[in-house]
């Protein structure tokens, strides 16, 4: 640690400090009143929904709202729903039950290739016979049949 000289010296060295702290004062002008800047540079309210009792902040105050005219918005807003609706109609979506159907269509195919068989076989055996009558009468219940499945 250095030991000053004299006391002269010590005076000189802190007046020269006091006068760089004012220089440096005067070039941020921000530091010396951060206080008065502060509240300068706060927000200013706006008051929507409350009503304020002191006149200067009457002037901040915003107007009441007015309701837009939706009539018009409304309207074309009920046309397009009407264009939608019929869409949605052709998107309904299938009956319960086509699931079902779906799993259960292979067995049927192939129960009916095994009853076309059968029928096929008696016919078959029929006209060995010869039993035409009776033959007639089938090969008309197979063409009923057939029809109702088409």
């Amino acid at each position: 640690m250095d030991i000053p000289e004299s006391i002269g010296s010590l005076e000189e060295q802190a007046l020269k400090r006091k006068e760089r702290l004012k220089n440096l004062k005067r070039k941020n002008p921000e530091n010396s009143s951060s206080a008065a800047n502060e509240i300068a540079l706060l927000p200013k309210p706006k008051f929507r929904s409350y009503r304020p009792q002191d006149e200067t902040l009457q002037e901040v105050k915003l107007d009441d709202a007015v309701p837009a005219e939706l009539e018009e918005e409304v309207k074309d807003l009920l046309e397009a729903g009407k264009e939608k609706v019929k869409l949605l109609f052709n998107l309904a979506p299938r009956k319960p039950d086509w699931d079902l159907k779906r799993d259960v269509a292979k067995k049927l195919e192939k129960l009916e290739r095994r009853t076309q068989k059968a029928i096929a076989e008696l016919i078959w055996e029929r006209l060995k016979h010869g039993n035409e009558d009776d033959l007639s009468a089938m090969v008309a219940m197979t063409h009923n049949r057939v029809g109702d499945e088409e």
